[in-house]
């Protein structure tokens, strides 16, 4: 059973994962009260945090697989906490780097250019989310070539509120620190982590978004029958429901990679790319289909079809487009094609020797 099983398909009932899923579903659900995307979940993250699956790699010691079970359920309730942030990518960044960040509450991390000023760095981060619910941020920050790292509280920051196109907070942050030189190794691996949760938690979405079009349509009564005994209706699902498993595909293939290579992996590297473009092509299909099922309903930030399409459409587009991933696809392969001819076994992943 895929570790991303979900959406309009019945879970299987071999399910290892199954009683994980229950619990992320169950904390989840507190959040359908439907609160405001920027505004932090502080209940569920009490919850995340006593049950430990606000770090649950970091600090439970479990896996990419479990990450993307808890990444996937939170995503598909729209649940307003930086769990991926904290986790995958704060915590983790900490721990690779000898940084200092606090055992409890909320993290997040900025990837920006810098200014060298004898020991200080200077500059601004654009787009950082949940600077205003951290509890620290973690700066990665490029001056001269050379990657440096700060944890740094909120308070010693200069912020500027900001969202996505979801309304999640996403900040424009000024700094002048201090910080420590990392391995360029270390920031790939971080922005492939980000990359990699976005896509698991674009899943979730999708999943959340085809739920309500079918629950929509099967209750919708026009013409004196429901809107999913006509035939138009069926088929725009059967898309909708084909171009998900397409995108879970990709996704768990990624999942799969991470927990069996790492997230340093070559074969990860190449299942994340892959991963940004099949779901960053998805979402918009997906989205437009959910959209036109529900008519008028579900365009504006009261409904929950809302809460999931903008998501998805915000999360594609960040850790890298999918254009830039796409671009890179066809650099890799190009060059192996003119190496050595052997340009299907690079496209299907066979050939690995390009992503190293």
């Amino acid at each position: 059973m895929s570790v991303l099983a979900g959406g309009v398909f019945a879970a299987s009932s071999d399910d290892e994962l199954a009683e994980l899923r229950g619990l992320v579903d169950d904390i989840g659900r507190q959040a359908a009260g439907h609160r405001l995307p920027e505004n932090f979940d502080t209940g569920v993250w009490a919850h995340l945090e006593e049950t430990g699956l606000s770090r649950i790699t970091t600090g439970e010691g479990a896996g990419p697989v479990e990450s993307a079970v808890v990444l996937r359920e939170l995503a598909r309730h729209a649940v307003a906490a930086p769990v991926a942030e904290t986790d995958l990518l704060a915590a983790w960044l900490a721990s690779a780097t000898g940084l200092d960040v606090p055992a409890d509450g909320p993290l997040t991390v900025a990837i920006a250019d810098a200014d060298a000023e004898g020991t200080r760095l200077t500059g601004t981060a654009y787009e950082v989310p949940w600077t205003r619910a951290a509890a620290r941020v973690v700066l990665v920050l490029c001056a001269g070539g050379r990657w440096h790292a700060a944890s740094v509280e909120p308070g010693d920051l200069d912020i500027t509120d900001g969202h996505n196109l979801a309304g999640e907070p996403r900040d424009t942050v000024a700094f002048d620190v201090a910080g420590t030189e990392v391995d360029a190794e270390v920031v790939t691996e971080l922005k492939r982590r980000g990359a990699w949760a976005r896509c698991v938690q674009i899943i979730g979405a999708l999943d959340a978004a085809a739920e309500m079009s079918v629950a929509h349509t099967r209750d919708r009564v026009q013409f004196g029958k429901p809107l999913s005994r006509f035939q138009s209706v069926q088929h725009a699902l059967a898309g909708m429901a084909g171009e998900i498993e397409r995108a879970r595909a990709s996704v768990s293939l990624a999942v799969e990679a991470a927990a069996e290579h790492g997230f340093a992996d070559p074969a990860t590297d190449y299942a994340v790319t892959l991963a940004k473009i099949v779901t960053g092509r998805v979402v918009p299909v997906v989205n437009t289909v959910a959209h036109q099922l529900h008519g008028a309903i579900g365009v504006t930030v009261e409904h929950r079809l809302w809460s999931a399409t903008s998501r998805s459409y915000s999360w594609a587009g960040e850790f890298g487009s999918t254009q830039s991933f796409a671009r890179r696809l066809g650099r890799v392969a190009l060059t192996s094609s003119a190496d050595d001819g052997a340009l299907w076994d690079v496209l299907t992943g066979v050939d690995l020797r390009a992503w190293s």
